[in-house]
C-alpha cells in the first residue's frame, strides 16, 4: 500500500486528507448505500495510529410498524451480520503453507 507524506502525517491512497483524520487515525470518505425509505449503510476505512486497519460500518434498516414482524427482522438482521463479521474474520487469516514449499 502506498503512503503519501504532507508534513508530519502519512496519508494512505484512500485516506479523505481532511478532518476526517484526527488523533493519530486515517479515516476514508464515507461509501453510501442509501434506499430511501428502506435502508441506508454507510462504510468507512480506517486506519488506527497503532497501524491497524478496520472497517466502520453503520447500518439503518426501518422497520416494519407490527412488534412480531419487527423482531423478526432484526433476528434476520443478526444473523446475517454475525455471518457477515464471521466470514470477515475468515477471510483475513492467513492462509496455512503447503508441505514442500
Amino acid at each position: 500500500m502506498t503512503t503519501r507524506r504532507t508534513g508530519r502525517d502519512s496519508h494512505t491512497d484512500w485516506c479523505g486528507r481532511d478532518h476526517r483524520c484526527n488523533l493519530g487515525e486515517h479515516r476514508s470518505p464515507e461509501i453510501v448505500v442509501d434506499l430511501p425509505g428502506h435502508a441506508r449503510a454507510v462504510l468507512v476505512r480506517v486506519r488506527t495510529a497503532a497501524g491497524r486497519e478496520h472497517a466502520e460500518v453503520r447500518v439503518r434498516i426501518a422497520l416494519a410498524p407490527g412488534e412480531v414482524a419487527a423482531r423478526r427482522q432484526l433476528v434476520g438482521l443478526l444473523g446475517d451480520l454475525r455471518q457477515t463479521v464471521t466470514r470477515a474474520a475468515i477471510a483475513a487469516r492467513p492462509r496455512p503453507r503447503r508441505a514442500g514449499r
